[in-house]
């Protein structure tokens, strides 16, 4: 009797039960990436349901020397990059049309909330703002290592760069928070 094939060789085979146990076992993860990289959460959950329908449309081409995590992760940017894409669309269209005028995105509060709660939103609020105005060859290499502690090797390899170029990429990213958030 043979060794058994890992669950990722029998996803890129075509076994949908090894494909949703990877989904299963990566889920929480990639979402948190997502999240963090497109703002919203319920566009979050919309890209990751994408980043998987792609993942599994693209499973046979897994190089399952590759880490999973690695590979997948690629994928989820790609689908971060398209929804950026088609949000800057979507901005033009809105700003055209008169739509992103502050009475028309305003979501009132009726409980009052106190002073620090809401100075502490603020900021949160401000800091989102400047994370998803970074340009994308800043963001990711900054989500990926800073928010989801992967090294510069790791962050390197999902995007296709150098460890350099990652390091180089996340001190500009810091530098344009912190000049943004000033």
């Amino acid at each position: 009797m043979g060794v058994e094939a890992s669950i990722e060789v029998r996803a890129a085979g075509g076994d949908r039960a090894a494909f949703t146990a990877l989904m299963t076992a990566t889920k929480a993860d990639l979402y948190r990436f997502i999240r963090r990289y497109v703002g919203d959460e319920a566009e979050a959950h919309d890209v990751l349901q994408e980043a998987y329908a792609s993942a599994w449309l693209a499973m046979r081409r897994y190089d399952p020397a590759r880490p999973f995590d690695v590979w997948l992760r690629s994928v989820a940017l790609n689908k971060c990059r398209d929804w950026s894409r088609r949000r800057s669309v979507r901005r033009v269209v809105r700003g055209v049309m008169g739509l992103d005028a502050p009475e028309a995105t305003a979501v009132g509060e009726d409980a009052p909330m106190p002073e620090a709660r809401l100075d502490d939103q603020r900021r949160a609020q401000d800091l989102q703002h400047a994370l998803s105005e970074l340009p994308d060859a800043l963001k990711a290499p900054l989500l990926l290592a800073t928010l989801e502690g992967r090294s510069h090797a790791e962050v390197a390899s999902i995007l296709g760069i150098t460890p350099k170029a990652v390091e180089t990429r996340i001190a500009r990213a810091r530098k344009k928070l912190v000049d943004a958030l000033a």
